[in-house]
């Protein structure tokens, strides 16, 4: 068996997880529903009962459920993702989950961000929002931490690895350069993060309680003006703790697991061609 014919050699380039079009209308399909879900009270009107609706996240949870086995079907479907793949995404999910509770977020202290960054960076943005949500809704389990916020965390983070995969260069930059890119997304991503989970929640406060509250109804801009207020008012602090342990990592272990991840992946070869030659009787 040999997975590189013209070569008689295997290929030894690590190949992120491939994202057909299928996949790809999946993905935008399950991305415009959490825009909707997180964004849709800064567009309501005055009239508009922004409260009646603070109970919807499970009707959310299971949309999101369907839509995630939507993405995995269409890769499936489109040889993407097999049982290789399948795999590594418990493994990394698993290990994702157990570095969750070492902090408990204590302070934004949240290791589990930085292995996200290079998994995505590795296997793809369709793999790396799979294992985004996955590795959320395993650790929600697991720490106990289930609740209306889950399935934003799930949607949050699942942007949050995909957009890894989308950085430019993973075939060409290697070394000190990527490292450093990596570094700067996930510093700038864990904020990202925090803010858009931010937003899960505000909408919902009572505007009498605070003046960085949701006024449903008033002008955008004076919405997005409070909302800055309230962000940095609130997880300022936790946003940058976040940040700066995944800078930290990314530099110091990145390295080695990027090249451990990229082993692993070769090894796996989860799109190689397999082909067998007989021989002449």
């Amino acid at each position: 068996m040999k997975t590189a014919p013209e070569t008689g050699r295997p290929d030894r380039q690590a190949r992120a997880v491939r994202l057909g079009p299928r996949s790809v209308v999946a993905l935008l399909l399950v991305s415009a529903v959490g825009v909707a879900a997180f964004g849709w009270p800064l567009l309501a009107g005055p009239s508009s009962q922004v409260s009646a609706h603070a109970q919807d996240a499970p009707w959310l949870f299971a949309g999101l459920l369907v839509l995630l086995v939507g993405v995995v079907a269409a890769a499936v479907s489109e040889g993407g993702v097999g049982p290789k793949a399948v795999a590594m995404l418990g493994v990394l999910a698993a290990t994702g989950s157990a570095l969750r509770p070492i902090g408990a977020g204590t302070a934004g202290i949240e290791p589990m961000f930085f292995l996200m960054v290079l998994s995505g960076r590795v296997l793809g943005p369709g793999f790396g929002f799979v294992l985004g949500s996955v590795t959320m809704f395993a650790s929600a389990l697991l720490t106990g931490g289930v609740g209306p916020w889950m399935p934003f965390q799930m949607l949050s983070m699942g942007w949050f690895t995909m957009g890894a995969g989308l950085l430019p260069g993973p075939d060409r930059l290697r070394g000190r350069a990527e490292v450093l890119l990596l570094a700067a997304y996930g510093f700038l991503a864990a904020f990202a993060y925090g803010t858009v989970m931010n937003l899960a929640g505000w909408p919902f406060l009572d505007s009498l309680s605070s003046s960085v509250a949701f006024q449903a109804g008033a002008p955008l801009h004076e919405n997005l003006v409070r909302f800055l207020a309230y962000c940095l008012a609130t997880s300022l602090g936790w946003d940058l703790g976040r940040a700066a342990l995944t800078v930290v990592l990314t530099v110091t272990v990145g390295p080695a697991l990027l090249r451990a991840l990229r082993r692993a992946t070769r090894r796996a070869a989860f799109e190689a061609p397999a082909t067998f030659e007989g021989t002449e009787p």
